[in-house]
């Protein structure tokens, strides 16, 4: 069986990781927390002292960060990925981030002889955790098909967008549109009640009609609506309201390079800012919902 480095155990990444070792492969993790370290280690991982040290012998790596700047640092940073993984290793960076970085980054592990694939992800800490999530990916075929089955350890769902970025471009447009619809849904869903109606049959008759969508179904902002969702239990976990400006931030500058224009992009991120300096940043996104429901 493969031996796999995972690196960044955040909430999106340790649930890969535990899918991981539920699949069988041998894993190494290493993150900034050792708590989160410890979590896997407790389950069959064995915790690295640092990157250098959880990448030595793999034969796949993979990485889960937050930032552009994180995974710079991680393969390109002296005594990283690219100067200590064993030569015939495959990277993977599931993070989101801005196509060019990714490309800057395959650039350079392409020309120390590696192989590398921008496979970023959709599903939430929910797709995560059940093992269910979408990877989107970008770079060169014969990667991803190295690449296919440890990807289906983790995922249900798998697409080539294209050369090394492209997976990141087509995650920055379902997560710019994943932020429209949300900042939408809990307009609606507010409208509703200030008018007296109930969240959550108004949430079913909206999901049964045209304005029906995944943040309404799936991921319903509005307190009490949906108990598995993030806003039932004082929007915990999940994905917070920062890494969603951050992604609809990366929409932006794609959208300065291309002259593209996206003023709904441009109006979420405006609202996510306006979340933010509420000091809500850590919050799941859906609760941007608070900025339109009535403080008690």
């Amino acid at each position: 069986m493969q031996h796999i480095a995972f690196i960044g155990l955040g909430n999106m990444g340790a649930p890969m990781a535990h899918n991981l070792l539920r699949a069988g492969y041998k894993l190494s993790v290493y993150d900034l927390s050792a708590a989160a370290i410890d979590g896997l280690t407790n389950a069959g991982a064995r915790g690295a002292a640092n990157a250098a040290d959880a990448v030595n012998e793999a034969d796949i790596v993979i990485s889960m960060l937050p930032a552009n700047e994180h995974v710079r640092d991680l393969y390109l940073g002296a005594g990283r990925v690219l100067d200590t993984a064993p030569p015939q290793a495959l990277l993977i960076d599931c993070s989101t981030i801005a196509a060019d970085v990714a490309k800057e980054v395959a650039t350079a592990a392409a020309g120390r002889g590696f192989a590398m694939l921008d496979a970023p992800v959709s599903g939430g800490t929910g797709g995560a955790a059940a093992g269910t999530l979408t990877f989107i990916v970008g770079g060169e075929v014969a990667a991803l098909e190295r690449a296919r089955v440890v990807l289906g350890a983790m995922g249900k769902n798998l697409f080539h967008a294209g050369g090394a970025g492209a997976g990141q471009v087509a995650k920055i447009c379902n997560n710019m549109l994943l932020g429209v619809l949300m900042a939408g849904t809990s307009e609606a869903l507010n409208l509703g009640v200030a008018h007296g109606l109930d969240p959550k049959v108004l949430s079913d008759i909206m999901s049964k009609s045209s304005g029906r969508n995944w943040a309404l179904e799936l991921y319903n902002p509005w307190p009490g609506v949906m108990d598995a969702a993030p806003a039932s239990r004082g929007y915990s976990g999940g994905f917070s309201s920062t890494l969603m400006l951050k992604d609809l931030g990366l929409a932006q500058q794609a959208a300065s390079s291309a002259q593209a224009p996206t003023p709904l992009g441009s109006l979420a991120r405006q609202l996510y800012q306006l979340h933010q300096q509420g000091g809500h940043g850590q919050l799941d996104f859906s609760s941007i919902v608070n900025l339109f429901r009535p403080q008690t």
